[in-house]
Order: structure tokens, then C-alpha cells, then sequence
């Protein structure tokens, strides 16, 4: 079973060319899976049938994760089996007639315009930091990037006399997204008064770094906007994540297609985008609610 796991992962990262985040939520949802058989006394994975899969995918519901993290297993083991097939490790894919658990539709958090605005003004543009971090809200809430997009983009990937950037997205897929003037100016003022002060022989082109001049981690990032986020008195949940959904939401209530918002999100798929239109069905409500006279 262990070698099949690492024939997987291969195969994951030198034909599929994930991403090493992907590659380990894959590796540790197999591992999981394959724990839960040999407690079952399996040794061969010939012999798994749907059922088992079934009460794995029960015994993780059981144990408290979200239908969102079970649906993510189930995908991950179904790509498993489905690759053994096609490797002739088994004959037959126990996947095969299983569906792929219900979800719960939930809408992500999204921010208002005057919100977005209130955040965007906190960091003290006295001082250095103060100016890293306005630029990479603006950037994020202009480009609508995942926080790893950001923090991997590098100084060449930045074509800002044209106002556009490159970034590399899930899959080693590239994608080229326009940022607006703002963005622009302030990612301009952080690398012409701050980011020279803090690149050292480490930084390797990183466009933003933390105050020892190392590329700014993903925990770095989260106690950045956690801590503005407070002082704007948001009483919302807000993520990383929050500035991309709320990027997608106010393109579509300004009027953007929707398949220019999936070129931008970077979304394969059309339908991953168009839970954005939900969020703005959502909005429309809460404006007639607000003020229409029988709302």
C-alpha cells in the first residue's frame, strides 16, 4: 500500500505538476485512508469495495470534519484509486458508483466597498511597514490573488507601467491579471522607499519581504491583516481569502462578465466562479430589504 502511496505522489508532482501544498493535502488524506483499511485488516488494496469507502468517509464525518474537508477526501481517494487502475495496480476502481458526498452551500465572506476602504486605510504610512502593508492589500484586493499567489510573486513577475502583474496559480498555471492605479501607486512607493532597505542576499527577488528582509510567510501575512482588521473594527470573519471573494463580488455588482472574473480568479472551471453570482443574488436582496418600503 505504501509503495502505491509514493507511485501516487510521483505521479502527482512530475505528470499533474501540483503545487507542494496540494501534493501533501493529497499525501495526508491518502495516508488516512490507507490507516483506516489496514485497521480494517486489509493488506491489498484489490480488495477494497465501495462500502468501505463509504465508512471511511462516515468515520471522518464522525470524527467532526466538514462536509467541505470529507468532499476533499473522497476527490483525493477517488484520484487514488483511479490512478491504480490506470497503472494496472488493481483491476477495478472501487470509486466507481460512488457519488461524491452532498455539500452545504455556503457563501463566502465577502466585504462592502466602504469596508474594504476602512481596511485599507489602517497601516501607519509613517513608518516602513506601514507601507509594505498597504501595498499588499491594495494589490490583493486589486488582483484578487490567494495569499500564496502574493507572497510567492517575485519583482519580475510586476509589469506595472502597464498595470498588469503575472502571477502563478494553482497548477503551475499562469495567468496575466490587471491591477488598477491605486494598486499601482502604492506597490510603486514600496518598492522605490522600503522594499531596498530590507532586501538582502536571501531575498531572491521576493517582491514583499518581512522586516529581516526574508519573503513574508503565510502566518506573518494572517497577524498583518488580523491585526487591521481589529483596528477597523470589522465584525466580520475576515481571511486572507476575504479580499479575493470580495474582489470577484463587487466585478460582478459593477456589471463584469463572468467569464472575465474566472480569467482573473484564475478558476478552471466556470463553475467555481459562479458562486460569486449567488453572493451578488445575496446582495440585491440586502439592498431591497434596506430600501424598499415593503423590503
Amino acid at each position: 500500500m505504501q509503495k502505491s502511496l509514493a507511485e501516487f505522489i510521483h505521479y502527482l508532482q512530475v505528470e499533474r505538476r501540483l503545487s507542494p501544498a496540494s501534493v501533501d493535502a493529497y499525501r495526508r488524506d491518502i495516508r488516512r485512508y490507507l490507516h483506516f483499511l489496514i485497521s480494517r485488516g486489509f493488506t491489498s488494496l484489490e480488495a477494497v469495495e465501495s462500502k468501505q469507502i463509504s465508512a471511511h468517509l462516515l468515520s471522518l464525518r464522525q470524527r467532526g470534519l466538514s462536509p467541505s474537508s470529507v468532499a476533499r477526501n473522497f476527490s483525493a481517494i477517488r484520484s487514488f484509486h483511479r490512478f491504480l487502475v490506470s497503472e494496472d495496480m488493481v483491476q477495478k476502481d472501487a470509486t466507481e458508483h460512488l457519488r461524491a458526498p452532498r455539500l452545504w452551500k455556503k457563501l463566502p465572506s465577502v466585504l462592502h466597498q466602504s469596508e474594504v476602504e476602512r481596511l485599507l486605510q489602517q497601516p501607519d504610512l509613517s513608518k516602513p511597514a506601514g507601507i509594505r502593508d498597504r501595498a499588499m492589500l491594495e494589490l490583493m484586493y486589486a488582483a484578487g490573488l490567494r495569499v500564496s499567489e502574493m507572497l510567492a510573486m517575485k519583482t519580475s513577475n510586476l509589469l506595472l507601467d502597464v498595470q498588469f502583474i503575472r502571477v502563478l496559480g494553482k497548477g503551475l498555471r499562469e495567468r496575466v491579471v490587471p491591477v488598477g492605479g491605486e494598486a499601482v501607486k502604492w506597490v510603486e512607493r514600496y518598492l522605490g522607499e522600503v522594499r531596498p532597505r530590507l532586501a538582502g542576499r536571501t531575498s531572491e527577488q521576493f517582491v514583499f519581504l518581512n522586516m529581516r528582509g526574508n519573503k513574508l510567510s503565510r502566518m506573518g501575512f494572517w497577524k498583518i491583516l488580523k491585526k487591521y482588521v481589529e483596528m477597523a473594527n470589522l465584525k466580520k470573519s475576515v481571511s486572507p481569502h476575504t479580499l479575493r471573494h470580495s474582489f470577484a463580488t463587487h466585478l460582478l455588482e459593477g456589471g463584469a462578465d463572468l467569464r472575465a472574473v474566472q480569467e482573473m480568479l484564475g478558476h478552471v472551471d466556470i463553475s467555481t466562479t459562479q458562486i460569486y453570482t449567488h453572493v451578488d443574488r445575496e446582495y440585491l436582496k440586502e439592498v431591497h430589504r434596506t430600501f424598499h418600503p415593503r423590503g
